[in-house]
């Protein structure tokens, strides 16, 4: 499944005009003594296998969404490719366990302790003596130098996209070692364990042409158990071979081949062989699921099909012919001996050799996707919805806060997770997810789902149910209670009386067609309804409920509007196949702001342009994307929940806040949450950053991205990653007759 996904660290900016207010906080559930942080919602699926049953060698052709433009991850081009090379091939002083928390990397670090915190916080890095380049050259003191110089921000030749916590050092020194480098920081710095991962050699970060340049499209110095071999952008792969002085657990493999494929691409490269693991979307999830079900014994063919029918080949369809007659005359014969007249019978041969040549290739794509089995986790990654908050009625926080108490979030998860087998529950928090610890679910600030409440919020901001909404004479909507032509008996152009609803109606979609089936069945629920008569009262469908009486819960309100407008949401969306599931849960949103009486207009734009030209340029009312969680949510949120600042020029520095939506008091509470060593209270002060930010309701957390990964049955030790930092040294192909595999030891401590 595709969604579209912002990576924490790029930095950009965006002209907008901002609308600042005064947020108001409702206050803050108090912390009770069992840990709201819980477990992750699902376990890393990867199929994990000890070292020993894997065999020795092996290329793995491992689909990515692109071939980086860069391999210096500090810059702003970097992508999620760029980082699976970087943690491949670069040293990593931390890396993420199965909770998203940072857990010491034995390879590369001995141990790393704060020392000294007066009169400054002092770190001690003691690096693994084994722990060498590609050209021979320790890995030390220099190294981490360089790239402090480079990341610090007081040289502005290094085209960096950050220089978060590397601001903070005051100067790095060697230690009592060669093997110890001795961090001095200016100020007290609570992410510290965020810093030198990845380590680049000083020969890319010691001047800014080999920072800015030298990287991008190669690396000849290393220290990973791989190196990388060529990027080759003709061929769209990057080729990873074994690093020969890789001092760690050797590689299993011989290369890793990361190959730029597009999503609706995918499963037609895994059917041709060309691919050994592949992130997928749910369609095609489903095609490798089923040609993994239940297979005859005896021909090796699926028992059913996807419709739940009798497979091609399974007995329970083929038609008899003869021995060593023709398909087709076996065919034309049994159509004439079953009443058909000639050319009749010619039609329907022709129409049955057709289809059985389709279900043989059907059959070929089942069998060349047997082989591959669906590993499936949750990302650590949140999809969220945007509300932008700059201008126009989202300006407004009485209107957002609107918007967001009529997302009932949990049927927008189930909508997405559940029929994919996953956990299906709404995502709590801006700044951390189920399991890691700064999580706790703060959404108690906005208050639960709740369309009277949220009603009640729009009135307040002046938008309230006006009638009819009609075209004025220069093509403006107004809203008003004016009776049209025809409304002489005080009804309105619609027939309706002003208040009431028409009976039965209530169950019908945006698009005024019938949710239920012809059985009465509700499409989404499966659950059988009546046919909408009022039965109790002897009326028939579309009779009109008497004034005054209720609207059935899910009936559409009447619109909202002010100042003679009705209220009208745009709300921009990518158009590309992997978006669907997007798309999905867009008209889920927009269904339920209509109950409340917001209109929404949907935009649906390419996907190369949705977020550079929509989202980060301001031109949108709602979005949808998704933000990664991080292990250290101080540093990394808050560039996307900061409150915009005017820059020099007089364009707003937005920074990642695209809903240029923040508030003083969220940067304080970051601030003393990176300032502080004492993790308790950092957790703390996070959590009421996040109890703060959903108040503001500039974003709204939906779901954790689900993550379907298809895999080489016989592939160990990767598929979905879940929050867990890939080993790539463990990766391989089991060997001939090894099943059931233990899983290997931890690899960090």
């Amino acid at each position: 499944m595709s969604h579209v996904r912002v990576g924490p660290r790029a930095v950009m900016r965006s002209v907008a005009f901002l609308t600042a207010g005064v947020l108001a906080v409702p206050a803050l559930a108090g912390c009770t003594s069992e840990d709201p942080a819980g477990k992750p919602l699902a376990e890393q699926d990867v199929a994990a296998a000890a070292r020993a049953r894997i065999a020795d060698g092996g290329t793995l052709r491992w689909a990515v969404d692109s071939v980086p433009d860069t391999l210096n991850a500090f810059q702003s081009d970097a992508d999620a490719t760029t980082t699976r090379v970087a943690q491949a091939v670069l040293p990593s002083m931390y890396r993420m366990d199965e909770t998203g928390s940072p857990r010491r990397n034995p390879d590369y670090l001995e141990s790393a302790k704060v020392v000294e915190t007066e009169p400054k916080q002092v770190v001690v890095y003691k690096l693994n003596q084994q722990a060498v380049w590609s050209d021979g050259r320790e890995i030390g003191a220099a190294d981490f130098a360089a790239q402090w110089r480079a990341l610090s921000g007081k040289d502005s030749a290094y085209w960096t996209a950050r220089n978060a916590g590397y601001d903070r050092i005051e100067k790095i020194e060697r230690g009592a070692s060669d093997l110890e480098v001795r961090v001095t920081f200016s100020r007290p710095y609570a992410d510290w364990k965020s810093l030198f991962t990845p380590l680049y050699p000083k020969e890319v970060m010691g001047t800014p042409d080999a920072f800015n340049d030298g990287a991008r499209r190669t690396l000849k110095v290393t220290a990973g158990p791989f190196a990388v071999e060529k990027v080759d952008t003709k061929a769209d792969e990057l080729v990873l071979t074994g690093n020969p002085r890789w001092w760690g657990e050797p590689a299993k493999l011989d290369k890793i081949v990361l190959r730029s494929v597009p999503r609706d691409e995918r499963v037609s490269e895994l059917i041709a062989g060309k691919l050994d693991l592949a992130e997928i979307d749910p369609d095609t999830a489903e095609q490798v699921a089923q040609a993994a079900g239940p297979r005859d014994a005896g021909t090796g063919t699926p028992l059913m099909g996807p419709d739940g029918t009798p497979a091609p080949g399974s007995g329970g369809s083929a038609l008899p012919g003869p021995q060593g007659r023709s398909a087709a005359e076996a065919l034309r014969s049994w159509a004439i001996a079953n009443g058909s007249d000639e050319e009749a019978a010619e039609e329907e041969t022709l129409a049955r050799e057709k289809r059985r040549k389709a279900e043989a290739k059907q059959e070929r794509r089942r069998k060349a996707l047997s082989g591959f089995e669906v590993r499936k986790s949750l990302e650590p990654a949140y999809t969220q919805l945007a509300l932008n908050g700059a201008d126009g009625p989202l300006a407004d926080e009485r209107v957002r806060r609107a918007v967001a108490r009529a997302l009932d979030r949990e049927k927008l998860a189930e909508a997405v997770l559940k029929p994919l087998g996953l956990p299906a529950e709404p995502v709590g928090s801006h700044l951390a997810l189920s399991g890691q610890p700064a999580y706790a679910d703060g959404s108690g600030a906005l208050g639960e789902q709740d369309a009277k409440e949220a009603r009640a919020l729009l009135a307040d901001a002046g938008w309230v149910p006006g009638g009819p909404v009609k075209k004025t004479e220069d093509g403006e909507e107004a809203a008003g209670a004016e009776k049209s032509e025809d409304d002489e008996d005080g009804k309105k152009s619609d027939g309706r009386d002003d208040g009431t609803y028409i009976v039965g109606e209530d169950d019908k979609n945006a698009d005024g067609e019938d949710e239920k089936g012809k059985d009465g069945t509700d499409q989404e629920s499966g659950e059988k309804h009546s046919s909408g008569k009022n039965t109790a009262q002897g009326g028939a469908p579309g009779a009109y409920a008497p004034k005054g009486t209720a609207a059935p819960a899910g009936a559409a309100a009447a619109p909202v509007a002010k100042d003679g407008k009705a209220l009208t949401l745009r709300f921009v969306l990518p158009s590309g196949p992997g978006s669907r599931a997007l798309r999905t849960v867009a008209d889920r949103i927009s269904d339920m702001l209509e109950k409340i009486g917001i209109g929404t207009e949907i935009t649906k734009v390419p996907d190369e342009s949705y977020f550079k030209d929509h989202v980060a340029s301001g031109e949108y009312d709602l979005a949808l994307y998704s933000w990664p969680a991080s292990a250290f949510p101080a540093t990394d949120a808050r560039p996307i929940y900061a409150k915009p600042v005017p820059a020099a020029d007089g364009s707003l520095n937005v920074a990642q806040n695209y809903t240029r939506v923040g508030t003083d008091q969220v940067d304080q509470l970051f601030d003393q949450a990176m300032g502080t060593l004492d993790q308790d209270k950092a957790r703390d002060l996070l959590r009421k950053a996040d109890s703060r930010i959903w108040a503001a309701a500039g974003s709204v957390p939906l779901y954790q991205r689900p993550q379907l990964v298809a895999a080489r049955e016989n592939l160990a030790n990767a598929g979905a990653f879940g929050f867990e930092t890939p080993v790539y040294e463990d990766m391989g192909f089991l060997k001939k007759g090894a099943r059931g595999a233990e899983a290997p030891a931890s690899p960090s401590s």
